[in-house]
């Protein structure tokens, strides 16, 4: 199965940002039990590319591993070193672009405007971030996808299970979600189960538009 399908069959990427090397296969584990099969460890995460690593050992035939926040060569080079299978930026840049492609790897570049959307298409990926959709909201999506409405778009920034419904209904094919999902304070007191639920609530908003 292709990236987009794998998107589109499975709408989430789980955005896992700025934890502990030892909370990782917990926190991989309980999104998978909600039902999440990808994930994305930013790269400005310390040890970034160890959790990869650590993911791809533990959880590789289960999720779609996937490196975010990847911004020039040296990032893309160490995460495919990681085992890193598709790589999220939030901007266009062309030669990420390529890099990807030449080394056989799914790309996610961030875009905003049409100029950018068009110009990531163009360069080689088959499917694009909509960032960041906390402030310019479904409706920017619904618009985009007027004249772009050939090119596949996950929507990242400000999802929470209150708005998937907005999200998938302006077009969406997608949609990357961090913050609402990777509970902070349930990782701290090591409740992983919180995150699991969050996850099937997440999947469940999404269903019930979807189906």
């Amino acid at each position: 199965m292709n990236f987009v399908d794998l998107i589109k069959e499975n709408y989430v990427v789980a955005i896992i940002r700025g934890i502990e090397k030892k909370d990782i296969i917990p926190v991989a584990e309980a999104l998978y039990l909600g039902g999440i099969k990808l994930v994305e460890i930013t790269m400005n995460t310390d040890g970034a590319a160890e959790m990869i690593s650590m993911l791809n050992e533990k959880l590789g035939t289960k999720l779609y591993i996937g490196a975010g926040t990847v911004l020039d060569v040296k990032d893309a080079e160490k995460a495919i070193g990681a085992g890193a299978k598709y790589f999220v930026t939030p901007n266009v840049d062309e030669e990420i672009i390529r890099y990807a492609i030449d080394h056989n790897i799914d790309i996610l570049p961030g875009v905003m405007s049409p100029t950018e959307v068009v110009q990531a298409y163009k360069a080689g990926a088959k499917i694009v971030k909509v960032f960041p959709t906390n402030i310019l909201g479904s409706n920017y999506i619904k618009e985009l996808q007027g004249p772009l409405s050939h090119i596949p778009m996950v929507a990242v920034g400000g999802v929470r299970p209150e708005n998937v419904a907005d999200f998938m209904k302006a077009g969406a094919v997608g949609l990357g979600v961090g913050g609402s999902l990777i509970d902070r304070a349930a990782i701290a007191s090591g409740d992983f189960g919180i995150i699991t639920k969050k996850a099937e609530l997440l999947l469940q908003k999404i269903k019930e538009v979807t189906i």
